[in-house]
């Protein structure tokens, strides 16, 4: 996920109301098994970023940034299956019962996450390597290789191992070519609409001059103490680099898929399409959700969160004091010139900043934790603004970068303050005290293992970040009616997602459907909307993330509200459940159960 400024003061104490550490278990053998298992942890997490390493890349771990394994054979699936499985054995070697507290929650992390892993080797979804979302290989690497992502530049070292790298991608595309072919043959293949995004995002990066390539920023950008040798022999590289590695590549994969894939890509939407269609999509629930959810209880959960969030939306409309239903509300929302006041790009970019200082004096009371990270807003850049969602990609503590908020601004003219996303919320779920908080917190702790630091769950994250868009009012936020109600239709819009993700892919929906529903339902454009749905028919199950989580969080907290009585601090409840790290929901809840029963 991909991302002046208040700088934060970092506080590491736990806050007032925290609860101190929690005591390791008693005796020497208990000792020796806790040294073992952070041995274990180690070793599983090294492994796993030399296995993917534009992960460890990502999470700041620049150990294998000359590498790019060629993910696409069957001989690297069957690596990473040993790999799960020889972890799995071992891990289960530990009494659990003899484990401290928090190497319980390691323990139940990864057992959790590598059972999951070895299930998903039961589908096929190889068959379908790229999509047009920002996480498919083929959108991440531009952003890398333009000098702006998480790959450093500021060596010659550095230079040198992205050429190792990129070098690496020709061959990956014609195995990824090769398992699209598979998928024709055995009926797994894409929707005809995820496709047609993806040509021109291909082609976008198919230039004849190397110097207007996104891949040549850091060529345009080097850094002032490297010599006039070194930067004839990196310019004469890279531009080689670009020709063989970027465009050809590039080119090859845009007409592989526009001329022989597009017309065996499939019309339907969703999963349910697909040969072992309800596993698939089943599995994908599970993983998303990390929950035992059905599909058709998930389903059933949306359409009473949209019927509960509208009558609130009817109750704000009426404050307001407009006299249509919600549909010509949203209409007015999306055409009054009143709700697009920007000119500029740096306008939309200002207004944001400026949601960060009327918030800032609000956190410490509800924070006792903050990153040590910068802090940054960006616009998304052009080449994927058009299919883009805002995002945040987090920063590294070590290096300096900072963790970035992108805003995709397609035209400043027609950037709406109040259409979803209304500007307030989006920025407390993508930035502060959403992502940005939650994500470098969990990055920055040393009381974490490197393989709870660097990683995570889509249902914690980005439940987190819909959780932080309900603390609005508590920082002094959505006292315009109008983002009140644009927080509204960004709740309703998350609750949407339950029920069209679910439906898309149990074939309730088709694609049109989804869209009209979108719309009539929330202030959404349809260029929007279609994003919206395209996304869904991707990544099925990823969108049930973010309300599941939430409802979690929430759940949890007016439990511990009622049970703990004056005891009860929220600033103590925030800080525990960032003091762990993104987790699973079933574990996350034992644990915060423990916590309050410690508290009581």
């Amino acid at each position: 996920m991909k991302y002046l400024l208040i700088v934060f003061a970092a506080c590491w104490s736990l806050g007032a109301g925290a609860q101190p550490p929690r005591a390791k278990a008693s005796g020497a053998a208990a000792a020796r098994t806790t040294e073992t298992l952070a041995a274990l942890l180690e070793q599983f997490n090294h492994r796993r970023f030399q296995l993917y390493p534009l992960t460890a890349t990502a999470w700041g771990d620049h150990q294998f940034d000359d590498q790019l394994p060629n993910d696409q054979t069957q001989a690297f699936r069957d690596t990473v299956r040993s790999f799960y499985r020889h972890y799995r054995a071992r891990l289960r070697r530990f009494d659990r019962a003899r484990l401290s507290a928090t190497d319980q929650v390691s323990y139940d992390i990864l057992d959790y996450e590598l059972t999951q892993r070895l299930q998903g080797f039961a589908f096929n979804n190889w068959m379908m390597p790229f999509n047009q979302f920002v996480w498919s290989l083929t959108n991440t690497l531009p952003i890398h290789g333009s000098g702006k992502g998480a790959q450093p530049f500021k060596t010659v070292a550095d230079y040198d191992r992205w050429l190792a790298r990129l070098h690496h991608y020709p061959v990956l595309v014609d195995s990824a070519i090769g398992n699209f072919r598979r998928g024709m043959r055995a009926g797994v293949v894409l929707p005809k609409a995820v496709v047609a995004r993806m040509v021109p995002q291909l082609r976008a990066m198919v230039v004849t001059d190397p110097t207007k390539s996104l891949f040549y920023g850091p060529i345009a950008a080097f850094p002032a103490d490297f010599s006039a040798a070194d930067q004839a022999r990196l310019t004469a590289l890279y531009q080689e680099a670009i020709r063989r590695d970027v465009v050809a590549p590039y080119q090859k994969l845009a007409d592989f898929l526009e001329t022989e894939y597009l017309p065996r890509a499939r019309s339907s939407a969703g999963y349910g399409a697909l040969p072992q269609g309800a596993a698939r999509y089943a599995y994908a629930v599970q993983t998303n959700t990390t929950t035992t959810l059905t599909p058709e209880q998930i389903h059933r959960l949306g359409l009473a969160e949209v019927a509960r969030i509208r009558a609130e939306m009817e109750r704000v409309k009426a404050r307001i004091g407009f006299a249509g239903d919600l549909n010509a509300y949203f209409e007015f929302v999306r055409t009054d010139p009143q709700f697009r006041p920007f000119q500029t790009q740096e306008q939309v970019l200002e207004a944001f900043r400026a949601v960060q200082a009327r918030i800032a004096p609000a956190l410490p009371r509800m924070f006792g934790r903050v990153p040590k990270s910068r802090f940054e807003v960006r616009a998304t850049e052009a080449f994927r603004a058009a299919s883009a969602a805002p995002q945040y990609s987090v920063g590294d503590l070590a290096s300096g970068r900072p963790g970035v908020f992108y805003v995709p601004i397609l035209d400043p003219l027609q950037f709406n303050v109040a259409a979803n996303p209304a500007m307030e919320t989006l920025f407390l779920h993508e930035a502060i005290p959403g992502h940005h908080f939650q994500l470098s917190l969990q990055q920055e702790n040393p009381d974490l293992s490197a393989f709870r630091r660097m990683g995570g769950y889509a249902v914690f994250a980005e439940g987190w970040g819909l959780y932080a868009e309900s603390l609005g009012p508590e920082l002094g936020l959505f006292t315009d009616l109008h983002q009140l109600m644009g927080h509204l239709g960004n709740e309703i819009h998350r609750a949407l997602r339950l029920v069209i993700d679910t439906g898309l892919h149990t074939g309730t929906f088709t694609r049109e459907q989804a869209i009209a529903y979108m719309m009539a339902n929330e202030p959404i454009s349809e260029q929007a909307a279609t994003a919206e749905v395209e996304r869904y028919m991707a990544v099925p199950g990823q969108a049930l993330s973010y309300k599941i989580g939430q409802l979690k969080l929430s759940e949890l907290r007016a439990r511990y509200e009622k049970q703990l009585g004056p005891k009860f601090s929220l600033r103590a409840f925030h800080d525990e459940i960032l003091l762990g790290g993104s987790m699973p929901l079933t574990v996350l809840e034992k644990r915060l159960d423990a916590w309050a029963a410690g508290v009581k």
